[in-house]
């Protein structure tokens, strides 16, 4: 007789259906996994042993095989242990052969019979309810898990003896809730912020649009602060992005107490991040820095100082909106739809552009070019604005506290948010929620230019040089500034101030 359990392979974020199928037989006593497991799976055999004998059950002195199918696909992961000991307990009577019909099953197995978290709660309940299945899932994930579907059928166990407890009727177990994340401390706030009102507006213009921001200027002029405050004027994630964004963070294990939360993710990496790091990849193939702030925020900080190669990594996510990982014997896609924020210094001594600095190493313009060729010219390509942040002076410190501060500006920003996104599902486009998003022969049609604007334009891209993506970057950048103002239409003004956010040619000649 064959024990039949339903369990998951994760690629990406998604969940492909696995058997796990037990044999109990005459012959040598041995305990077999087959199905091309990786190492963790291996290990299976020893923690699945000893928590059945820490429950009070012994393996049968007998031959137990356990095959993975299908076998051709490389299984990864501890999540296999819970599925395996469910089998091997159904296969010895120990629970009821059909108990665990129409259930997929996922979890770790401690030595002492306890079932710990594993990643990927939440793409598991979302296949496993696509297959009519409920979910066995750890008692940790259960708030995770539920966020799938109010009507899954969901077991949330914490240890091996309360799941058999719960099929022999001795144990009634309640389905979990979902998890909400608490609120923390207050975020930084834009009113903190003295001086500084033209990065301001660019900040609240990018968040609006979605658009990529650069801010360059000398050490200590509050670009670093700009950035931190970027998420409180971020919009909440709807339903459908909190969906996609949990789904990505429980795959990478990131969601602590399977917790959710409408707040936009913000990542920060060190400037010593690899390529893996930031767009994913290594053993197992897992989500980068790129891929965790997905319909979030990407904050480079000290651009130049992060490795050429991992930062032109990046271009493709950038412009796709999604990362391929090849591997020899799989691939993976995660989803990579982010705002990408970076800050960093004229130079590497930072002063070259403060006036009657002189560099001590060679001329200025030359010290600039040297730090800024660091970054290629398609990369600095794909920035929509790119300003000058100034010095901030003792004049400027010494001001109250500006009026405005982030609620009225995120009241700006999400009103235009609004716009955008009912905009793209009148016209058919509802997964475009931000002008960044919108493919380019949408955004001809949407910012369509008069005819002031059109030679505005054609003299503008030939004075700046404009590529074809320039050009269209600078078009979504002018229909989120009349969104901003409310205006149906691209005017002039509108274009010549996205135009001036692009114009900032001595930066992007210097890389190139």
């Amino acid at each position: 007789m064959v024990v039949r359990v339903a369990t998951l392979a994760f690629e990406g974020i998604e969940a492909k259906p696995i058997d796990v199928q037990v044999q109990i037989a005459n012959g040598d006593v041995k305990f077999i996994l087959v199905g091309l497991g990786d190492k963790a799976v291996a290990e299976s055999r020893e923690r699945v042993r000893s928590a059945l004998v820490a429950s009070g059950l012994a393996l049968p002195a007998r031959r137990i095989t356990v095959n993975l199918a299908p076998a051709d696909m490389p299984k990864e992961g501890s999540h296999y242990d819970l599925p395996i000991a469910l089998g091997v307990m159904a296969a010895i009577g120990a629970i009821p052969a059909d108990a665990l019909d129409g259930y997929t099953i996922l979890g770790e197995l401690a030595l002492d019979g306890t079932i710990t978290p594993v990643a990927g709660a939440l793409p598991a309940a979302v296949a496993a309810n696509a297959r009519g299945h409920g979910l066995i899932c750890p008692y940790d994930c259960g708030p995770e898990a539920a966020w799938a579907s109010a009507d899954i059928d969901i077991l949330a166990p914490r240890s091996l003896i309360q799941l058999a407890n719960h099929f022999k009727g001795a144990q009634v177990m309640a389905r979990p809730e979902p998890g909400v994340r608490k609120i923390g401390a207050p975020q930084p706030d834009l009113r903190d912020i003295k001086g500084q009102e033209s990065a301001k507006r660019a900040l609240e213009i990018a968040t609006a649009g979605g658009h990529n921001l650069l801010m360059s200027g000398p050490p200590g002029s509050g670009k670093s602060m700009l950035a931190a405050r970027l998420p409180s004027i971020l919009p909440p994630l709807t339903p459908r992005e909190l969906l996609e964004v949990s789904m990505v963070h429980s795959i990478a294990g990131a969601l602590a107490g399977g917790e959710l939360t409408d707040r936009r993710p913000f990542r920060a990496p060190h400037h010593s991040a690899s390529m893996a790091a930031l767009v994913g990849g290594g053993l197992h193939a897992r989500p980068g820095e790129v891929s965790l702030a997905h319909h979030g925020v990407l904050f480079l900080d000290e651009l130049p100082e992060f490795h050429p190669q991992a930062l032109d990594s990046l271009r493709q996510p950038l412009e796709s909106g999604e990362v391929l990982i090849a591997r020899a014997n799989h691939r993976v896609v995660y989803p990579a739809r982010v705002q990408l924020v970076a800050a960093m210094n004229p130079c590497r001594c930072g002063h070259a552009t403060e006036p009657g600095y002189a560099c001590r190493r060679q001329p200025n313009d030359r010290c600039m070019a040297s730090y800024q060729a660091r970054i290629s010219g398609p990369l600095l390509d794909r920035f929509d604005l790119t300003i000058e942040v100034g010095a901030v002076t003792a004049s400027d410190l010494i001001l109250p506290p500006p009026a405005e501060g982030s609620a009225e500006v995120a009241e700006r920003v999400i009103a235009a948010r609004a716009i955008q996104t009912r905009r793209y599902k009148e016209i058919g486009l509802p997964g475009v929620a931000c002008n960044a998003a919108a493919p380019a022969n949408v955004i001809e049609t949407v910012a369509a230019l008069d005819g002031p604007g059109t030679n505005l334009m054609r003299d503008a891209a030939e004075r700046l040089r404009l590529s074809a993506r320039g050009y269209h970057r600078v078009l979504k950048l002018a229909r989120t500034l009349a969104d901003l103002d409310g205006a149906a239409n691209v005017g002039r003004a509108h274009l010549a101030e996205a135009l001036s956010y692009r114009g900032q040619p001595a930066l992007a000649s210097r890389a190139a």
